[in-house]
């Protein structure tokens, strides 16, 4: 039976994954020297209620279309949050099939983009490419030569050390974002030559992809370091557009009356909400 590059790719999950978890992780005593990182297989397949040899031939590409019930019972083993279960069940083909993407933004999507006038918000794809972007969020980003694509930018450009003050934080996130979006679209070819690109230039992002973190982007904190604006402490949220599979509004926004919202208003007026959006 051939191995194909699908069932390398769950096997790749499950092993990193694996090797992630501590036996003090989920209750297990450690005695002795352990020869592996992490759990060992019959550990995990013990807790999935799996059969071992079943187990190892997941993790090495030889068994093919496990049930969903298996793949739920290996996310609790796992402790995956359910972000990195939904990617299990996608790696096994088990998701529903996503509907084509198109890096094409809708034209009433950038009228709303425009709405947000005193809010940073771009559009982006599943390799995080930067498909369009209000003038505010043009000038937050103006640091970056170009302002192109998020993983580009936070591992690439020499400008992401400074603008992400915490930069582990954010290299991690985007490889995360990355990850998950694999397991969404496994054949996009922009997203493949992506992260070659980022292994080759990148050693922390090398690293990074070895242990398969799988992490939604949905919200958080982001504190950034603008050259003219200072430091800013901006909220992010994260919205699907249904109409375009795999694209993501993403909006910026200050906390009122603080020095970020003054920061970000002076930057919004140098902006002057002119420019080209994508």
């Amino acid at each position: 039976m051939t191995t194909t590059s699908a069932d390398r790719a769950l096997g790749e999950f499950l092993h990193a994954r694996r090797a992630a978890l501590r036996p003090q992780d989920i209750g297990l005593a450690s005695c002795g020297v352990r020869r592996v990182a992490g759990l060992r297989r019959e550990e995990v397949a013990v807790l999935a209620d799996v059969n071992v040899d079943y187990y190892a031939r997941l993790e090495q590409g030889r068994e093919r279309n496990p049930s969903p019930q298996v793949l739920d019972a290996l996310a609790h083993a796992l402790r995956l949050r359910p972000d990195a279960h939904a990617h299990l069940h996608r790696l096994a083909g088990s998701a529903p099939a996503d509907r084509p993407t198109t890096d094409r933004v809708d034209p009433a999507l950038l009228r709303l983009l425009d709405g947000f006038s005193g809010c940073p918000a771009f559009v982006v794809n599943a390799a995080l490419d930067i498909l369009a972007a209000n003038p505010l969020a043009q000038a937050l980003h103006s640091p970056f030569t170009p302002t192109d694509n998020l993983a580009r930018m936070v591992f690439l450009d020499e400008a992401g050390r400074d603008f992400y003050m915490d930069w582990a934080s954010a290299s991690r996130g985007t490889a995360g974002h990355l990850r998950e979006a694999t397991g969404i679209a496994p054949d996009h070819p922009r997203l493949r030559d992506l992260v070659r690109t980022l292994t080759a230039g990148s050693p922390e992002f090398a690293h990074l992809w070895t242990t398969h973190e799988v992490l939604a982007k949905t919200g958080d904190v982001k504190h950034l370091h603008h050259p003219a604006a200072g430091p800013l402490t901006l909220t992010y949220q994260s919205f699907d557009v249904r109409a375009a599979p795999g694209q993501q509004l993403i909006v910026y926004q200050p906390a009122p009356g603080t020095p970020t919202a003054r920061a970000l208003s002076r930057l919004a007026a140098a902006a002057g909400g002119h420019g080209d959006r994508g």
